[in-house]
């Protein structure tokens, strides 16, 4: 193994996400959209089916009326370790990373969407439009990533753009990547920090040890996707 597959090898990427702190605020949803130069679709053409996010809030209710309650689940690419969109992809434009992510290669998509047809989760979007940030809205962008072209899958990538700089910070220091140092847009926006970002082969990370709390699930776990995403249930704090 070469030095570059032992440094990989020290990472896995993951995400816990408390589902009793979220209140549904959205905030992660605009954090990603400004963080990953995602467009702003508009009413006329979300009418359509044309929705552009790459992580959404879902809503469901708990109880019988009078005694309801709202909960929320924040839904972004789950990044499974056995992805199903991964396979489908005739141009390899979908696939696995050495550090646990599901990696999407922009300029070789071909916009068949056989990955979004084989997504349990619903979290690929496609680019049905060419975006438009009018002056002085292009200033906004993000200089880190690319604004991409009509025609092409889209999803969450962990901000992936964080994590190789905090690799490369760690690596100018002399030094292995310390846990928190890379938080992705929609972590750091949380009012309530219900999201937690972090190396899940790592046992001292924080992320690790929540997920490991008896209140942890993961979405449709009996397809055997293994995804990379962690949910708390609600009804309780305890971080063991």
């Amino acid at each position: 193994m070469n030095q570059a597959e032992s440094d990989n090898a020290a990472y896995h990427w993951g995400m816990v996400i408390d589902l009793d702190r979220c209140t549904g605020c959205g905030a992660c949803v605009v954090a990603c959209q400004a963080e990953n130069n995602v467009p702003t679709v508009g009413e006329t053409l979300c009418s359509q089916g044309r929705e552009m996010q790459w992580i959404r809030i879902e809503r469901y209710w708990e109880g019988q009326y009078p005694e309801v309650r709202a909960r929320f689940i924040p839904l972004l690419c789950q990044h499974c370790d056995n992805a199903p969109c991964e396979p489908v992809c005739p141009v390899y434009a979908s696939y696995h990373t050495s550090e646990g992510l599901n990696g999407q290669v922009y300029n070789r998509c071909v916009g068949t969407r056989y990955c979004a047809n084989n997504c349990p989760f619903s979290a690929r979007v496609f680019n049905f439009f060419e975006p438009e940030w009018p002056e002085p809205l292009n200033n906004q962008l993000s200089p880190d990533l690319t604004v991409r072209s009509k025609g092409v899958m889209e999803k969450c990538t962990f901000c992936i753009q964080r994590i190789r700089r905090g690799k490369e910070d760690a690596k100018l220091e002399g030094r292995p990547v310390r846990d928190e140092d890379i938080v992705p847009a929609c972590a750091q926006t949380c009012a309530p920090g219900a999201i937690v970002f972090g190396n899940m082969a790592d046992p001292e990370s924080r992320a690790f040890r929540l997920a490991r709390s008896k209140r942890r699930f993961r979405l449709l776990e009996d397809l055997g996707t293994e995804p990379s995403v962690i949910y708390l249930k609600g009804g309780g704090r305890e971080d063991d």
